[in-house]
């Protein structure tokens, strides 16, 4: 079966992680564009909030409390979308936890919490979403993050978690492939985005987390996300800044390595700018959500890059040989790649 996606505006949508950051940008996006949306997530006091807002601008919008980590539970996202819409069309996989500290830092059971959410969390809900969809066509997106390229220090739980992501998406998309499922099968990578992650993460570092710069508004994530619900794409990558770190680290990963023992600690701390304490710690529980974060940054609105990709995917490519050209021109002489 031929992929063949339906125009956004004839879509119904679920998204996990819908109450906060990216989730909450793609579900407004989503409904502003006429668009039927079943938004999940932990924290039911905000879903209700949600859906009052947008149902009395007239939106279309059902929502369902849900653990994605708890099998049973995606199940159940999959069944209000049936009975408030008659099913799904697409099914965006975006609700994510982590942790700041060296992988020594971080307990065990803290690691085992991150994979629940940001790989198991995927994997249930590309089941589910698998099982509605096979023979009737539709899209599946999953929220990875440049991550999945390129690991850094102090989140070795969710670079870990983001490498088996882009695997599950990779295999998810031959086996469905294989059996002319009609089902495609994207990976959103952002860069970093202004949302409330770094607050929402559970802290182990000595000082209070930030994302390093260049960040972008949770829009740039939900412009990349809609796109692919309607245009059947492999990747996307979100941000600009996002895809040369990636390149780079194809090109000349010793070079990244380097990069990131010198800088990566200080660019991911923020001591006299700790964020709002209600938002702190969300990893086993729901706390205050929100659609970016309450540090003072300065985030772009756009991103070029997308653009260009959603033009034309050969960017990519383009991009990765012009990274190597100039490492290779510049690499220093006593790194080895």
């Amino acid at each position: 079966m031929a992929i063949t996606l339906k125009p956004l505006r004839d879509q119904v949508i679920v998204v996990t992680g819908a109450t906060s950051g990216n989730g909450l940008a793609i579900v407004e996006e989503a409904v502003k564009r006429g668009v039927a949306v079943d938004a999940t997530a932990r924290n039911e006091e905000a879903l209700e909030a949600l859906r009052g807002r947008l149902s009395a601008d007239g939106g279309r919008i059902a929502i369902c409390a849900a653990d994605v980590s708890d099998m049973a539970a995606v199940e159940r996202v999959a069944a209000v979308a049936i009975e408030a819409f008659g099913g799904f069309d697409s099914w965006v996989n975006n609700a994510g936890a982590g942790t700041y500290g060296t992988l020594e830092q971080v307990p065990v059971a803290d690691h085992r919490r991150v994979f629940d959410v940001n790989y198991f969390g995927v994997l249930h809900g590309s089941l589910v979403a698998a099982r509605h969809l096979r023979g009737r066509g539709g899209a599946i997106i999953n929220v990875g993050s440049i991550l999945s390229d390129r690991a850094i220090v102090e989140q070795g739980p969710y670079c870990a978690t983001k490498h088996a992501v882009q695997a599950l998406t990779d295999t998810l998309r031959m086996e469905l492939e294989q059996e002319g499922a009609g089902i495609s099968v994207t990976l959103i990578k952002p860069g970093a985005i202004d949302t409330p992650f770094p607050e929402h993460a559970r802290n182990f570092m000595d000082q209070p987390p930030r994302l390093p710069p260049p960040l972008y508004a949770p829009s740039v994530v939900a412009d990349a996300v809609l796109f692919a619900c309607e245009t059947p794409r492999r990747t996307l990558y979100a941000g600009g800044g996002g895809l040369l770190l990636s390149l780079l680290s194809r090109a000349a990963p010793r070079v990244s390595d380097k990069i990131m023992e010198l800088v990566g600690i200080v660019v991911q701390q923020k001591p006299d700018d700790p964020g709002d304490p209600a938002r702190r710690d969300n990893l086993y529980e729901p706390r205050v959500d929100a659609l970016r974060g309450s540090q003072d940054v300065h985030a772009r609105k756009s991103s070029t890059a997308l653009q260009a990709q959603k033009v034309h995917p050969a960017v990519l490519m383009l991009g990765v040989v012009g990274a190597g050209i100039a490492v290779a021109i510049s690499r220093p002489k006593n790194i080895t790649p």
